[in-house]
């Protein structure tokens, strides 16, 4: 099976996907100066969005949900699955958290095709 993945923005309307985690909950650097500006490609912006006591939480439960989720999938015969990774403009958190996914998917062999929708929008 296929996982493809993808960042958005909420505002900039919803995605077609099989599944679409929320990351708003994570700290937002929009609202850092220094950061706004870049994007969650950016090491410092992912640093701010992932190190933190919530985002440890979340991949904490996080990694071996999503492998166990893929598996059962999978074993239905599932060619292909999409998964959405989103916050409010689909430039910092999203773009992070799907990046880190698709480090934690790769690493326990699932094939990804990775793109972040809005990254360029404002």
């Amino acid at each position: 099976m296929i996982v493809t993945l993808f960042s958005f923005g909420f505002k900039h309307a919803p995605p077609e996907a099989d599944t679409v985690f929320d990351v708003r909950f994570l700290p937002n650097p929009y609202y850092v100066p220094e950061l706004s500006p870049e994007t969650g490609l950016d090491r410092d912006v992912a640093g701010y969005v992932l190190d933190n006591k919530a985002a440890d939480i979340f991949f904490h439960s996080f990694e071996p949900f999503i492998i166990a989720f893929l598996q059962c999938h999978a074993d239905t015969n599932r060619e292909s699955f999409r998964i959405g990774v989103g916050c409010t403009g689909g430039r910092h958190r999203s773009v992070a958290v799907a990046e880190k996914i698709r480090k934690v998917l790769e690493n326990h062999g699932v094939m990804v095709n990775l793109f972040h929708r809005d990254i360029e929008k404002v």
